[in-house]
Order: C-alpha cells, then structure tokens, then sequence
C-alpha cells in the first residue's frame, strides 16, 4: 500500500548505481508518496530514464547535479528543495539495492510519531555482508559513540534513516564537510550534540555481487581515510564540548 504524505519524503541520492536506481526507486514509490532522486552528476545514462518516469509519475521528482559533488551535498540539494516545498523530514536510503523499502512506511510512522527524533536504521546482516565492511564499521561506531557519550548510535554509518530537516540542514550549511562519504556518521554525531533523541530500528540490508548488478563506489584507502580524517575533527570538538555534555547526561539521568 502506497501511504502519501505532506510532512515526509523519501530522498535518494544515486552517483552511476545503473539499472538498480531505476529498481529502487520503483520499489521506494510502490510504499511511499512523495519519492525524490538527486542524480549526482552520474554518467551512466539513468539520469534520461529517470526523468521519464518522473514525467509520467507525480510521486516522483528528480534534480540532476552537473557534476559529482558527494552523497552529502546531493542530501543538502534535496533537503533545501524539500524544505522550500513545505517538508520537515526526509528518508534518505541508497540507489544501489542495499536498504529496504518495505521498511520505509514504519520508519516514516517511528518519525510521525516522535517528530523531534532521528530515526536511525541498524543493519542486520546476512551471509552476503563483507566481513571487513562488518568489522570495520565497528571502530567507526565505537568512536561515535565515545564523542555521544554513548547516547545511543546503533550504527554509525547506514544510511537508512528518517531525519528532520531543519536541524541537519542548518548544521550541514554552517560547515564545508559532510558532502561524501563522511556525512552519515558526522550527521548522528552533531544532531545527538544538538540534542535531538536518537530511536533505533532494526533494517536488513544486501550487498548484491557485481553480476546481480551491485555497485559499490566505497573506496578502502580513501574513504577511511576521510573517516579518520572526520573522527579527528570530532574527538577535538567532543573535548571541548565535554563539560556541556556531561552537565546535560546527568540532567536526563538525575
């Protein structure tokens, strides 16, 4: 069942994901009404089909980026778009196959339900997850959660989540980061600094082989290296921020 909304949008970024964005998001508007694309400077020809379907299809819109800027900044392209349609949250989730559509509509309803929340998606892996991608993930969330305090980021780095906008918009126009690999973890990072509850809820994700038309433009060297790069910034801003951090945990504790 297709549930429309006016407050709530589904927003995928899609850099050269091939067929498979056509895929998801055909499966995306099969749950969820209104579903936006922000194509990022892709060449692989699905920015042509893409509008097609747009066209015939008032569910869906799509706005092309010239040239490739980073998963991050098309997520700020949509949510300036969005917030200037009348939108307070969006559902960000991958072109490329890996999350699960079928959970949109109880993401949206967690969201619906406690506004003021980032709904926060938890991977459960199956046999096809990279062990490496799986242990890796595993410092990144551990240093996430050490600059929180540990307030509660199930995973760090899934993109599968529903955020308000204004407040992940305001923070993302403030820095001249968070525009590649990096914005997820930094993006639960500062919205729990800023004091929005953090919900998690669990969602399966695939990682599809290449014949079954996966594709994966995460880069071992370079984008761990952004990682690294990013928690360096935020243990230094976390160390300055501790006092005010410890004052308000024991406020919600006492």
């Amino acid at each position: 069942m297709i549930v429309a909304s006016r407050s709530h949008l589904v927003l995928i970024p899609s850099y050269n994901t091939g067929q498979k964005v056509i895929e998801t998001v055909r499966t995306a508007r099969n749950f969820w009404w209104p579903v936006w694309v922000v194509v990022d400077g892709s060449t692989d020809g699905t920015a042509e089909p893409l509008q097609d379907m747009a066209r015939k299809d008032s569910g869906l819109r799509v706005m092309i980026l010239p040239h490739n800027q980073g998963k991050g900044a098309a997520i700020l392209r949509g949510l300036r778009e969005a917030q200037a349609a009348g939108y307070s949250h969006v559902l960000t989730m991958d072109a490329d196959g890996q999350h699960p559509a079928a959970k949109i509509s109880e993401f949206m309803a967690a969201s619906c339900a406690h506004p003021q929340a980032v709904i926060l998606g938890v991977p459960v892996f199956d046999a096809s997850a990279p062990l490496i991608r799986v242990r890796g993930r595993k410092i990144s969330n551990w240093w996430a959660n050490l600059e929180t305090l540990w307030e509660g980021i199930g995973d760090s780095l899934y993109g599968f989540r529903v955020y308000p906008i204004e407040p992940l918009r305001d923070i993302m126009e403030r820095r001249l980061w968070m525009r590649r690999f990096d914005f997820d973890a930094e993006a639960a990072v500062r919205l729990c600094w800023r004091g929005l509850r953090l919900i998690n809820l669990n969602a399966p994700v695939r990682y599809l082989r290449p014949e079954d038309g996966g594709v994966s433009h995460f880069n071992y060297v370079r984008d761990n290296v952004l990682l690294t790069w990013m928690h360096v910034r935020l243990v230094l801003e976390f160390m300055l921020r501790l006092p005010m951090l410890l004052w308000r945990k024991s406020g919600a504790q006492s």
